[in-house]
């Protein structure tokens, strides 16, 4: 199974796909009364949702990094903690700008 793995570029793709994932469960919990697309555009054009929602989006990173942390599949969990990092560093910036 692809997910027994153990390598970084396994690691950077689920840590690109997890946060898209928590995005979309967020707007399915709380925001289905809006089009996909309004809430992508008060997403992005809102401070306070991009810190709020996209840290929440984060903590799919987080439960897949404690994963494979705890089953010893370092470099996985590895390229997860490098994206994170990344989109840590996008949201802020987001909302700085």
């Amino acid at each position: 199974m692809i997910f027994k793995k153990d390598n970084l570029k396994l690691g950077l793709v689920l840590g690109l796909v997890g946060p898209i994932l928590g995005l979309v469960v967020i707007y399915f919990i709380k925001y289905s009364t809006f089009s996909f697309g309004d809430f992508l555009s008060t997403f992005f054009n809102t401070g306070r949702l991009i810190t709020s929602i996209g840290s929440l989006s984060l903590l799919a990173n987080v439960i897949l990094f404690t994963i494979y942390i705890n089953t010893n599949r370092d470099f996985t969990a590895r390229g997860i903690f490098i994206i994170t990092l990344i989109y840590g560093i996008g949201i802020l910036v987001l909302k700085i700008l």
